[in-house]
C-alpha cells in the first residue's frame, strides 16, 4: 500500500532511516546479533570501507566504463558488420535486442549467483567472460557474432546489477561520490565506444579489429578488480537487502516505477542500437553518424553528475520527467522530419532526454521508505523493466524491414516517449510504495 511521504531523502541517506535507532557510537550500517546472550555489534562495511578503497574505486570506475562500449561500438559499425557477414536486418534487430534481454534475466539471476559465489568473485568472473567474449564475437560469422554478443551482454548485465551493491557496501560514507563516478564512467565509456570505433574501423580497415580493441578495456578492469578485492574475500559482506523483504508485486506505485524504468530503457537501447543507422539512412556517412551517437552519449556525462542531487532537492519529480521527455520528443521529431538540418541539435536534445535513466534510479530510492524495499523495488524494476525493454530494438528494426524506411519506427518511438512521460508524472509524486 502506498503512503504519502512529506519528507524526501536523497539516495545517499535511504538507509539512515533505520540507523537512527542505533547508539551514537555505532556505525549507521552496523547490524546486531546475539552471541552467548550478549548483543554483538557487527559492522559489515568497516573492513570493506578501509581495505584498498582507492584501488577498489578505480576498479569500480573501470568496470562501469565497460558497461556500454560493447553495445555502442557494435551499433556504430552495425551496417558494415551486417553487410560484411551477409546478414539480414532481422539479424541486426536481434543483435540490438540482446542487451536489454540479458539485463532482464540478470536482474533475477545475479543476486542468486552472488549469494552462492560472493559478489566480488561474480564480478571478476563476469569481467573475464566479457574480455573473452569481445574477442570471440570478432572471429566468426553471423551466429558467432550473435553468440558472442549474448555472452558479452550477460557479463555486462551481472556487473550492472552487482556493482551498485559494491558501491553501497564498500563506500557507505561516500555513496554519492562513488555513484557519480560509476554513472559518469559508464556514460563516458559508451560515448567513447561509439565515437572511436568508426575511426578504428577506418584506420585498420577491419570492423573485427575495431571491436576487438575494446577487450583491452575489459582486461584492464579485470586486472584492477582482482587485486582490489583480494583482501576483501574474507570480509563479512551483508547487502542492503539483508533482513525481511516484502513483495511489491501488489503495489501500483511499484508497477508505475517499473513501467517508467522499462520505457526509458527501451528508448535508450533503441537509440544506442539504431541511431547511426537512422542518420545513415538520411544520407550521412558512417563516421559522422558514429560521432553523433558519441556526442549524444557524452552529453550524459555531466548530466549524470548533476541531475541526481538536483532531483532530490524537489518534493515532486514529475516536472523533471516531463522536461526530459519533452527534450526527447524535440530531438526525435527533428530526426523524423528534418534529420540533416540540425543533426547536432537533435542528438544533444535526445542525449539530455535520455537522462531519464539516472532519474529512474533516484525514483527507486525516493519512493521507498527503507533499504529492504529499495532492494526489492530495484530488483523488480530492473528485471521486469529490462525484459520489457528488450522488445524495443527488435521491433524498431523489424518495422524498418517491413516499411523500408525509418519513419514508422520513429513515430512508434515518439509514442513510447509520450507514454513514458505519463508514467514519470505519476512516479514523481511524493509518496512511498
Amino acid at each position: 500500500m502506498s503512503s504519502e511521504s512529506r519528507t524526501q531523502h536523497a539516495p545517499d541517506h535511504v538507509a539512515d532511516q533505520d540507523a537512527t535507532r542505533l547508539p551514537a557510537d555505532v556505525h549507521p550500517d552496523a547490524l546486531t546479533r546475539e552471541n552467548d546472550g550478549a548483543v554483538e555489534t557487527v559492522n559489515p562495511n568497516r573492513h570493506l570501507a578501509t581495505a584498498g578503497g582507492g584501488l577498489l574505486l578505480a576498479g569500480v570506475a573501470l568496470a562501469a566504463a565497460n558497461m556500454r562500449p560493447a553495445v555502442t561500438s557494435l551499433a556504430s559499425v552495425l551496417g558494415e558488420v551486417r553487410d560484411s557477414l551477409g546478414a539480414s536486418s532481422t539479424w541486426a534487430s536481434v543483435v540490438t535486442s540482446v542487451p536489454t534481454l540479458c539485463f532482464g534475466v540478470a536482474g533475477i539471476g545475479a543476486p542468486l549467483l552472488a549469494r552462492r559465489m560472493g559478489i566480488n568473485k561474480v564480478i571478476a568472473l563476469s569481467l573475464a567472460v566479457l574480455t573473452a567474449a569481445m574477442l570471440v564475437r570478432t572471429v566468426g560469422g553471423p551466429w558467432t557474432v550473435l553468440s558472442g554478443t549474448v555472452l558479452v551482454c550477460a557479463a555486462i548485465a551481472m556487473c550492472n546489477v552487482l556493482i551498485p551493491v559494491v558501491v553501497k557496501e564498500s563506500f557507505p560514507t561516500k555513496v554519492g561520490m562513488a555513484t557519480a563516478l560509476y554513472t559518469t564512467a559508464m556514460a563516458a565509456g559508451g560515448s567513447l565506444g561509439s565515437a572511436l570505433t568508426p575511426y578504428l574501423n577506418s584506420s585498420t580497415g577491419s570492423w573485427r579489429l575495431a571491436l576487438a580493441t575494446w577487450a583491452v578495456v575489459a582486461l584492464a578492469a579485470l586486472c584492477v578488480w582482482v587485486p582490489a578485492t583480494a583482501r576483501r574475500s574474507s570480509a563479512r559482506q551483508v547487502t542492503a537487502s539483508a533482513g525481511p523483504r516484502r513483495s511489491l508485486m501488489r503495489s501500483p506505485l511499484a508497477w508505475v516505477i517499473t513501467g517508467y524504468f522499462a520505457l526509458q530503457s527501451l528508448v535508450a537501447y533503441v537509440v544506442m542500437g539504431w541511431l547511426p543507422e537512422v542518420f545513415k539512412g538520411a544520407g550521412m556517412d558512417g563516421t559522422t553518424a558514429g560521432m553523433l551517437l558519441g556526442l549524444l552519449l557524452l552529453v550524459g556525462v555531466p548530466i549524470n553528475m548533476i541531475l541526481p542531487p538536483l532531483v532530490t532537492k524537489t518534493r515532486s519529480q514529475s516536472a523533471w520527467a516531463i522536461g526530459l521527455a519533452a527534450l526527447n520528443i524535440i530531438g526525435m521529431l527533428g530526426l523524423l522530419l528534418a534529420p540533416m538540418s540540425m543533426p547536432v541539435v537533435w542528438a544533444v536534445a535526445i542525449g539530455i532526454g535520455m537522462s531519464a535513466f539516472p532519474l529512474a534510479l533516484v525514483l527507486i530510492s525516493l519512493r521507498t521508505a527503507n533499504a529492504a524495499d529499495t532492494s526489492s523495488l530495484s530488483a523488480m524494476s530492473q528485471s521486469i523493466g529490462y525484459l520489457i525493454a528488450s522488445f524495443g530494438p527488435f521491433l524498431f528494426g523489424v518495422l524498418h524491414d517491413v516499411t523500408g524506411a525509418w519513419s514508422a519506427s520513429m513515430v512508434v518511438l515518439l509514442v513510447v516517449v509520450a507514454v513514458q512521460s505519463v508514467f514519470g508524472v505519476i512516479a514523481g509524486r511524493p509518496r512511498t510504495v
